[in-house]
């Protein structure tokens, strides 16, 4: 009796609940406030940011294209140029703020989340119970009950997805190396020294500064960077002109004292030059003319200076013949007697 009084008295209590549900979903208070939930301004922007972001991806996917320039050597780059420069640049600002913050909760979950222990813990809770309802069920229903999930045919990757994702990895990695050989050598001296200088930073902040912390300054400064100066743009480029018209008026100045100098050595060298060689010149005369020559036989007492030509007078040659050669005068000795100092010869008998 008791049973059959509470059963009617217990379905009369659901049944006023159920009714009470009814009238406060069915109030107008409650549509008002449903409908200005769903429909009012607030689902408005809602749904608006919603389609804007997903747009924004869509077009930070379709990035992903081969650029038409190429590197100094002349080799295509690959399509993630495309996908940084559009991620890095803010054209879709929702999706590169949305990359930026993961990025950032990533590096801190990675400094205070034990994500490796959690990955172990979960693994061996998942097996721990697939082993015990295993052999539970064999043991009490003579059937494993993990084994009674197990698919038809196990999941596998198939080729062209395999084959079209070591491909997107073969890009992202040729995109870290061809740019490390560029700014290596210099393709953009611009880009060369903002490399120096970060690594110079590096490498005195790593040694109070732990990876994360580094990473995270890192990160910052590649995505707040080009948003800093895509807002300052003018700023920024008439400040840089400046610095380069200072850094060319000091090199052009440096050059025109460099050439200066090196033009008064140039002269200083050649007058020694020529100073050297007119000196060795000299030493070379004065050593042929220190050479032994033969002595007169019609003067051998005569004496000369050192490197001067030997000196004659015209007593040291003897007096031309005056008249024609006489008659029976035969040599040149007798001839001469015969007609010194102007006089006649004797005939010969």
């Amino acid at each position: 009796m008791d049973n059959q009084n509470a059963s009617p008295a217990l379905q009369n209590a659901k049944d006023s609940a159920y009714n009470a549900m009814d009238t406060v979903q069915n109030h107008p208070a409650t549509q008002n406030m449903r409908d200005a939930v769903t429909n009012g301004p607030v689902a408005d922007n809602v749904r608006n940011q919603s389609t804007k972001t997903s747009s924004e991806f869509r077009n930070l996917s379709a990035a992903r294209t081969s650029p038409n320039k190429s590197t100094a050597t002349g080799q295509p780059l690959t399509h993630y140029h495309s996908f940084f420069y559009n991620l890095l640049s803010w054209e879709n600002p929702r999706a590169t703020t949305i990359s930026f913050l993961s990025t950032v909760l990533f590096i801190f979950a990675a400094r205070y989340l034990p994500a490796l222990r959690w990955t172990f813990k979960v693994l061996y809770i998942v097996l721990g119970c697939t082993a015990a309802a295993e052999l539970g069920g064999k043991l009490v229903l003579s059937q494993g009950l993990a084994s009674s999930f197990r698919p038809k045919k196990y999941y596998t990757i198939p080729r062209e997805s395999l084959e079209a994702s070591l491909e997107d990895v073969e890009q992202l990695i040729n995109f870290f190396v061809i740019e490390f050989q560029r700014v290596l050598f210099a393709e953009k001296p611009a880009h060369t020294v903002a490399a120096f200088v970060a690594s110079l930073i590096s490498y005195w902040l790593i040694k109070f500064t732990p990876i994360w912390g580094l990473s995270l300054i890192a990160v910052s400064l590649v995505y707040l960077g080009p948003l800093v100066y895509t807002s300052n743009k003018e700023l920024i480029d008439h400040q840089l002109e400046n610095a380069t018209n200072v850094v060319n008026s000091q090199a052009t100045q440096v050059k025109d004292l460099a050439g200066h100098h090196t033009s008064r050595a140039t002269s200083a060298v050649r007058g020694y030059a020529g100073d050297y060689t007119s000196k060795a010149q000299n030493y070379i005369g004065s050593a042929r003319g220190k050479s032994p020559t033969s002595p007169s036989p019609a003067n051998s007492g005569a004496k000369s200076g050192p490197g001067s030509a030997p000196a004659y007078t015209s007593s040291d040659f003897p007096h031309a013949p005056k008249q024609e050669p006489l008659a029976g005068v035969m040599s040149h000795q007798e001839q001469y007697e015969k007609s010194k100092f102007g006089g006649q010869a004797e005939a010969a008998t």
